[in-house]
């Protein structure tokens, strides 16, 4: 069964820093193009970031300078490391793997908090 489990969520102080993990199975992680979504409450999922099994990173352009993709093909593990963190950060963090233009499996999700 294939699986893809975030973590790394919780609590952080505005413009403190959170580095979440996402490890898969069952899939060969080096062929795939990995990435990060969120969705605040009452919002939509938005994408955040995405690295592909060549390293080439896309970013959405308000994320990027605080947000860093990154990934351990060894570890079969993905990074998100979010730096300068606001109040709206504040989501549902998912971790996404696909082959061609659109993520085909999806992770559960960990929740991430910007609160004083």
């Amino acid at each position: 069964q294939i699986k893809v489990v975030e973590s790394g969520g919780g609590l952080a102080r505005p413009g403190g820093s959170l580095r979440l993990s996402c490890v898969t199975s069952q899939i060969t992680f080096s062929l795939y193009t990995m990435g990060w979504y969120r969705q605040a409450p009452g919002k939509e999922r938005e994408f955040i970031a995405s690295i592909t099994s060549g390293e080439t990173t896309s970013y959405q352009t308000s994320l990027k300078g605080r947000f860093a993709v990154s990934r351990d093909n060894s570890k079969n593990t993905l990074y998100l490391q979010m730096n300068n963190l606001k109040p709206e950060d504040t989501a549902v963090y998912y971790c996404v793997a696909g082959l061609g233009t659109q993520p085909n499996y999806w992770g559960q999700g960990t929740q991430v908090t910007v609160s004083s």
